[in-house]
């Protein structure tokens, strides 16, 4: 099924919870509201915890160092496990099991079709441990279970079932020559690549960047989020009981300026793809150039406009410029997070966002029927909480929200901001969080100027009738993403990245598979052709 149609179902339904959970806890939940001081006792787990160890040669080991670090619950901010720190120590280790693999292993010497049948089993236990792993990424990551069992586990799934069936399609070809030459191209694996992942979405862009890689034939070393480790753990588990030889999938949990650090200087990593913020992709980008030059492909920040204009149905726009920005609690790369609204229809808008945050249902994600979770940590709730107050400092008026929910865990309001101008932080910056900005627009050229004087480019929405308007926008905004009349529609074979410093390179759809091959030309002199 499409992933359209998945959010679809998520946001027009509610779904059961699932028997991982214990049972007899209340199912009641909250809304949101100014004066909402508390959130529930959250419900806890009964899924254990086993994979917590690093990854290597197809071994669960524990870090050379023996250290370890807590990954926390965000609903309250109590560990769930103490995982292995993986350092430089343990990033050789990786590597060499990983290029060892390479050289020496099963992996990109297998037919292609014997890879492809690999995937594909590892496609089935991913979906036959589904409510696993929507417990493992809410209970790490605080995102609504509904969203992660009914939206973002069947999307993993569906993409390592579509790479399976990239594995025996990539080919070369046969080149014409001016000359007696027979000239072809082979498309080959890159190598070892070296794979960084985000906390917003572990098990998503641990496919996005697994995927592709395995079809093609590398090995590969992956480093988790320090706040997320869980979940791709327990994946690459099952992947190995589909028979992925060891050494082929490796995974590293640790620090970003150790762990990360490592693996985006190795001289023996020929590839490395990171997604997280552009601070840190230039960072990754700088290591990797002053090492051994490795590819870098980079998918980073971004501050998106959605644009409604002013034929759009108002109460459609507003429920979507919603789903827009605060979808994952706002910690989205492509959140819609300037909404600029046409004067003609700004004020009925703007009481309209207002109702519907308010109205949004804020709780334990655990629980059916909620769609706002807590923030990721104490960093980043602090982080937005401080972007709230510089929106009020600088003379944004604050609609809705604007303070944290209980005393426990890192729950915030949802926020929404208007008369909200182009020079202000709050609409140049990447918040990250539940923070909808609200701007006026008078015409087509205006808002096409401001929409694109951002540093980042990484998508954009429109919501508009005329045909017209949405071709004039779609060819003139500077990103890589355009949705019209819809917003976050993520399918297995849709090129996703940005321009300018939302990145360079793009994941999913046929264009990743770039990413992990090199093209070798072949030229072999003919003797008499019959024909050139």
């Amino acid at each position: 099924m499409a992933s359209s149609m998945r959010i679809s179902r998520f946001i027009s339904r509610s779904v059961s919870s699932s028997s991982v959970f214990s049972r007899g806890l209340s199912s009641r939940v909250c809304k949101y509201s100014t004066n909402a001081s508390s959130i529930e006792e959250p419900i806890k787990p009964t899924f254990h915890v086993d994979h917590t160890q690093l990854l290597i040669d197809g071994k669960f080991v524990d870090s050379a160092s023996g250290k370890t670090f807590p990954t926390l619950d965000p609903r309250n901010g109590q560990v769930i496990a103490h995982v292995s720190e993986g350092q430089h120590e343990d990033v050789d280790r990786a590597v060499a099991a990983a290029r060892k693999a390479f050289d020496h292993g099963p992996w990109p010497k297998m037919t292609a079709y014997e890879r492809q049948r690999i995937l594909l089993r590892a496609a089935d236990l991913l979906e036959k441990h589904n409510n696993e792993l929507a417990t493992l990424e809410t209970w790490d990551n605080g995102k609504p279970y509904e969203q992660a069992a009914e939206i973002e586990v069947p999307m993993l799934t569906r993409l390592i079932r579509y790479y399976a069936g990239w594995a025996d399609k990539i080919h070369g070809l046969t080149v014409p020559a001016d000359g007696p030459h027979q000239v072809h191209t082979l498309h080959e694996p890159i190598g070892v690549a070296g794979q960084i992942i985000p906390w917003n979405f572990p098990l998503l862009m641990f496919g996005w960047k697994v995927g592709p890689a395995l079809a093609c034939g590398n090995t590969i070393v992956l480093k988790t989020s320090e706040q997320t480790p869980l979940s791709a753990l327990y994946a690459a588990k099952l992947f190995h009981e589909a028979g992925l030889p060891p050494g082929v999938l490796n995974i590293v949990s640790g620090f970003g300026p150790i762990a990360g650090a490592a693996l985006a200087s190795h001289m023996d990593v020929d590839k490395i793809a990171f997604t997280g913020s552009t601070a840190t992709g230039k960072i990754i980008l700088e290591l990797a150039a002053k090492s051994n030059l490795k590819a870098a492909t980079l998918e980073l920040g971004g501050k998106s406009p959605f644009i409604v204009c002013e034929d759009a149905d108002v109460d459609q726009a507003v429920e979507l410029a919603h789903f827009a920005l605060f979808f994952n609690q706002g910690q989205c790369c492509c959140a819609g997070s300037r909404t600029f609204v046409h004067e003609s229809v700004y004020d009925e808008f703007v009481e309209k966002a207002k109702a519907r945050a308010l109205k949004r249902v804020v709780g334990d994600p655990f629980k059916s029927g909620v769609e706002q979770g807590p923030q990721i940590d104490s960093k980043q709730f602090e982080k937005i909480l401080k972007y709230i107050n510089s929106g009020v400092e600088n003379g944004a008026t604050l609609e809705a929200g604007g303070e944290k929910i209980g005393n426990k865990g890192f729950y915030i309001q949802p926020t929404v901001f208007s008369n909200v101008q182009d020079e202000m932080l709050i609409a140049k910056d990447e918040i990250f969080g539940p923070v909808q900005t609200i701007l006026k627009f008078k015409e087509i050229d205006e808002v096409i100027r401001r929409a694109n004087n951002s540093r980042f480019g990484l998508a954009a929405g429109i919501f508009t009738k005329s045909i017209d308007t949405a071709n004039t926008l779609t060819r003139a905004l500077r990103v890589g993403s355009v949705w019209v009349n819809c917003y976050d529609v993520f399918d297995a074979t849709i090129p996703f990245g940005g321009y300018k410093m939302s990145g360079q390179g793009r994941e999913k759809g046929e264009y990743s598979l770039k990413n992990y091959l090199q093209v070798k030309a072949v030229v072999t002199p003919l003797k008499n052709p019959a024909w050139l």
